[in-house]
């Protein structure tokens, strides 16, 4: 009997079931933007990824699907999907992130899904939110090694800017920092304009600004601040795609949350320890993702993803005029 070998995690056949499951995602969402219903969208986009999902020839199970955090329509953790013959995936997947910006039918919305080799995300528990740090790697010096600016979530924002700036062989008033704007992240905005470095704030869409953070010629050179967990995910997903540099840590917003997060005896917190994370720095990237994970995205609305690497990251082209190069300010 003919052996035939199985199919890579990024089989072209996985690859093009996964990029037609987002691009049913994006197109089940856009005929309702601007219509101001957020969960009507988000509600468009998880059943035409159910539907779309369950024919991938893969065995996959859902990490986190976003949605808890905010009431919102969601994949559930610990769902499966594929058809169940193939490589064993998980899955960390947004169904439109950014679903107020479409529903207010402002750019930045998108449906994005990353997939890995099984059990190489971390799982966040019970928390919604982490802070984060994110940026690409520098490029390697004439003697052909990398160098490590070093920078930790433990450190000052000043202290952080100035090693990426000697890292990168420039001033730190050429660096652009991301920072989201949210009460909870103002002192960090504080401190980069107090550095002297650009302050890019955005008050919707951090996956699109980590993809640009991270990606080797991207615009902008560092995001820092508290986000969402969910996305972090992704986040991580997206930064190994580019081989970037991320670090995060729990980052509780209530007393209900910092309780919840206390009592998570797996998870992002176990994954770290067996990787080598320590409390005060923060989770290394290894720690959030440890293997390649293939990132699929769809606009909803006009998203600025580019510069993309192609092998790892699949963006979806097919509806001309909703993929730019420029980030929008918020």
């Amino acid at each position: 009997m003919t052996r035939f070998p199985a199919p890579s995690p990024f089989d072209p056949a996985v690859r093009e079931a996964l990029l037609l499951a987002v691009r049913a995602a994006s197109t089940a969402a856009r005929p309702l933007v601007g219509g101001g219903d957020g969960d009507a969208v988000d509600a468009a986009a998880v059943d035409a990824l159910r539907i779309a999902l369950a024919v991938v020839p893969a065995d996959i199970r859902v990490v986190s699907g976003e949605g808890e955090k905010d009431d919102a329509p969601m994949l559930h953790p610990g769902e499966w999907f594929g058809t169940g013959a193939g490589p064993a995936l998980d899955l960390v997947v947004d169904p439109v992130d950014g679903t107020r910006l479409a529903a207010a039918g402002r750019p930045g919305a998108m449906a994005i899904l990353a997939v890995a080799p099984r059990g190489s995300y971390a799982d966040p528990g019970p928390a919604f939110y982490l802070d984060k740090l994110v940026h690409a790697r520098p490029e390697r010096s004439a003697g052909g090694t990398s160098t490590d600016p070093g920078l930790a979530l433990d450190l000052s924002v000043e202290e952080n800017l100035a090693r990426l700036a000697a890292a990168h062989g420039r001033p730190v008033s050429t660096l652009r920092v991301a920072v989201q704007r949210r009460p909870r992240n103002a002192a960090v905005a504080d401190a980069v304009r107090a550095a002297g470095a650009s302050l890019h704030e955005f008050e919707h869409g951090d996956i699109e600004r980590v993809a640009h953070a991270a990606a080797p010629g991207g615009d902008l050179d560092l995001l820092l601040g508290i986000g969402g967990a969910p996305e972090g995910l992704l986040e991580a997903a997206l930064v190994r795609a580019h081989g970037g540099v991320m670090l995060a840590r729990f980052a509780p917003q209530s007393p209900d949350e910092q309780a919840r997060v206390t009592g998570f005896g797996a998870g992002l917190a176990e994954h770290a320890v067996e990787r080598g994370f320590t409390a005060a720095a923060g989770v290394e990237l290894a720690g959030l993702c440890a293997a390649s994970a293939l990132v699929v995205i769809s606009p909803v609305t006009a998203c600025a993803l580019a510069p993309a690497r192609a092998h790892l990251v699949l963006v979806d082209r097919a509806i001309r005029g909703l993929v730019t190069a420029a980030l929008t300010p918020g």
